[in-house]
């Protein structure tokens, strides 16, 4: 006998899991009620396990180069109208202390795959940072790097990578990916960096080209498989300077939705309310927080840089985006009672 939509979504909120058929119904045939039903039980999750808490982490964008050529990116390497840019020791540390002063306890380096940030180099700023701000955690999103770099970033004082695996289904991501790239290795960078101890991220983007309910299904299954420490869910949202560009953005509905599902499939998962989220829809934030999200990552960049680090068309670095407006922040996630906290938010296992 099929489940009801309603009886999959009380399923997933009591065993969190569903079977294939069952997340392929539910992300095809949601109606209104089913999506408040999902943001309810998510958002009442979430409390439960982590209260109130909204964590906020500090987004540092160290370089725009990039040695892969993924169809979907704005720092694609072959797009030749791309501003590069790398950020120096002291230009990090720098955005560091900004941060710190903000209140922000963990600081995120992310950056495109530059050659330039060899081991050394990113192991000799991580030990800096933790010298200087102990009680801070590290995250780092860096893209894919070899089992024994992860190993020397780790021991260097890292605790967090963020690698986002984009879609668990091997025919969609050769769709948006380069040959020299594959989901296979991808998936061992993440298995990688679990078994060494990172809290580990993964994630996907929402309404990409060619992505079904079935490549959405791999990615919740996966993600169930993975049992990532934090998952990334953003809508697609197109760059002009990309195969991609006449590209339809992803359902900020869908994202959302799928916020909830995650979720009730990971209790404990560190969840972000993420920029694309807030660049495609107004209040995106907030909406985000009320459907399951507890981390927001506001921009520490330098000023300077941020609109460089374009990923894709209009991405906000203002407002709630930037790291200075923090205590607006505050006031917009206790206008929807959610507190912001000045710590470390590290995964509750």
């Amino acid at each position: 006998m099929t489940m009801t939509n309603y009886e999959i979504i009380q399923k997933l909120a009591k065993k969190h899991n569903a079977e294939k058929e069952e997340f392929i119904r539910l992300l095809t045939s949601a109606d209104e009620a089913d999506f408040e039903l999902l943001g309810r039980l998510a958002r009442k999750l979430t409390l439960k396990i982590y209260g109130n808490k909204i964590f906020i982490r500090g987004l540092i964008e160290i370089s725009s180069y990039c040695k892969n050529d993924c169809l979907y990116c704005g720092i694609r390497r072959s797009n030749k109208n791309a501003v590069r840019y790398r950020l120096d020791k002291e230009q990090i540390l720098q955005c560091c202390n900004k941060g710190y002063k903000l209140g922000f306890r963990t600081f995120v380096m992310q950056g495109g795959e530059d050659k330039f940030f060899t081991d050394d180099y990113l192991c000799d700023v991580i030990k800096e940072i933790k010298k200087r701000y102990p009680d801070c955690a590290v995250t780092l999103s860096l893209g894919e790097r070899g089992e024994e770099s992860f190993k020397r970033l780790y021991a260097a004082g890292a605790d967090r990578y963020l690698l986002r695996h984009e879609t668990a289904d091997n025919e969609h991501y050769k769709k948006l990916h380069p040959q020299s790239m594959s989901l296979a290795n991808r998936k061992k960078c993440l298995f990688d960096l679990k078994k060494i101890g990172y809290q580990t991220g993964a994630g996907f983007m929402v309404g990409s080209p060619y992505q079904t309910a079935q490549t959405l299904c791999e990615d919740l299954l996966f993600l169930k498989e993975l049992n990532p420490q934090m998952c990334g869910i953003g809508p697609f949202i197109p760059h002009h300077d990309t195969p991609f560009a006449d590209k339809s953005k992803g359902s900020t509905r869908l994202t959302l939705m799928l916020l909830s599902i995650v979720r009730l499939l990971l209790p404990n998962v560190l969840l972000p309310a993420t920029t694309a989220l807030a660049t495609a829809q107004a209040n995106g934030h907030k909406e985000g927080v009320l459907h399951g999200a507890n981390v927001i990552m506001p921009n520490l960049s330098p000023l300077e840089h941020r609109k460089d680090y374009s990923l894709y068309d209009n991405k906000i670095s203002t407002g709630d985006e930037a790291a200075e407006s923090v205590e607006h922040l505050k006031k917009s996630m206790k206008s929807v009672g959610y507190e912001v906290v000045t710590d470390r938010g590290d995964y509750k296992s």
